[in-house]
């Protein structure tokens, strides 16, 4: 037990490190200095309190989107659709934000709830097409992207605005934003969502490991046949897991929409929240608190990034292939996983 543990620890680390040195000979090969390089990328995730409020700001839907992807993964489901369940999340928490008139302690919790909401409907569609029709739910998460890209562009153009490409800023009692949190981060856009985020990775962490439903879940994930004779429904299970992981990722849509832009645009392309929280769920071993540690990685790895080109003179693209050198290095982590254990064995 404690050897597993351990391997669990080591196989993340070992990851980030080794996309860390290729990322490192990257640079050296192309003529700049990593040392620098890694240096301004430091600097621009916690340089001054401006910095790490907006990598906190980047952590918030990392969080809930890795949970939208690693609560699917335990029930043996692959949820590639955390990124359409985000924008409809976000539309839906922006829609009630502006045509809603109430109080705050009404507005805020109605518009959040609706995020979710939303999202969970999103996901329930591939859910109940895999539970009842065998249809595999990655054809129809990313085809349920596309739809809630382009149905997003055109409820906002044809519904929510007149042929506008942005809608109005929501009201403050809708709003995740904080005056206080903001003056105290030198006008950054970090708002209270990241509670909501930490309070959902408890709520997962709880399902799965405190319930009878978490229990169901995972023995769904680790074998149908044997769940079903067991006298465990797995369609309904397979339903539930799929709503459950929508509505961490429409949570993710309302923290975009509530908190750090107020308001939400025509998309030209993806958000790609949520295909970042595929990574952030492998490298957290699909595991609450492992999805919070791998989101505050992803997290300063994108905020950080943006001051490399300032700070260390590294062209953007190279800084785009550091990044995507350990992504790839934290999504083969089963490999080394797997060299692990052979030296292992060999040791014996």
């Amino acid at each position: 037990m404690a050897s597993n543990k351990l391997f669990n620890i080591l196989v993340p680390i070992i990851s980030v490190l080794l996309g860390l040195i290729a990322g490192a000979i990257i640079m050296l090969v192309s003529g700049y200095n990593p040392i620098a390089g890694y240096t301004a990328l430091w600097n621009g995730a916690f340089g001054d309190l401006y910095f790490m409020g907006e990598t906190v700001r980047q952590i918030t839907p990392y969080i809930l989107t890795g949970l939208a992807v690693a609560f699917a993964f335990r029930s043996g489901l692959f949820n590639i659709g955390a990124e359409g369940q985000v924008i409809v999340g976000w539309l839906a928490a922006v829609w009630v934000g502006l045509a809603v008139d109430a109080p705050m302690i009404i507005h805020l919790p109605l518009a959040i709830i609706a995020a979710a909401a939303a999202g969970a409907i999103w996901g329930f569609v591939p859910g109940i097409l895999k539970a009842r029709l065998g249809v595999h739910e990655v054809i129809v998460t990313i085809m349920m992207n596309y739809i809630a890209l382009y149905c997003t562009n055109e409820i906002i153009r044809s519904v929510l605005t007149d042929n506008m490409d942005s809608t109005d800023i929501i009201p403050p009692s809708a709003s995740l934003a904080s005056e206080w949190l903001q003056g105290l981060t030198y006008f950054s856009r970090m708002h209270y969502g990241i509670l909501i985020a930490l309070f959902a990775a408890v709520v997962m962490w709880f399902i799965m490991q405190r319930t009878t439903i978490g229990y169901e879940l995972k023995a769904v994930g680790f074998n149908q046949h044997a769940s079903k004779y067991a006298g465990m429904k797995v369609s309904k299970n397979i339903i539930l897991s799929m709503a459950i992981a929508g509505a961490f990722a429409g949570l993710a849509g309302a923290m975009e929409g509530l908190g750090t832009y107020g308001s939400i645009s025509v998309m030209s392309g993806f958000t790609n929240l949520g295909f970042d929280g595929i990574a952030v769920a492998l490298l957290g071993a699909n595991t609450a608190f492992g999805v919070v540690l791998a989101a505050i990685l992803f997290g300063v790895l994108k905020v950080g990034a943006i001051n490399m080109p300032t700070g260390a003179e590294v062209p953007t693209e190279l800084v785009d292939i550091i990044i995507a050198l350990i992504i790839f290095f934290v999504a083969s982590s089963y490999i080394i996983r797997w060299i692990l254990l052979r030296f292992k064995k060999e040791g014996k």
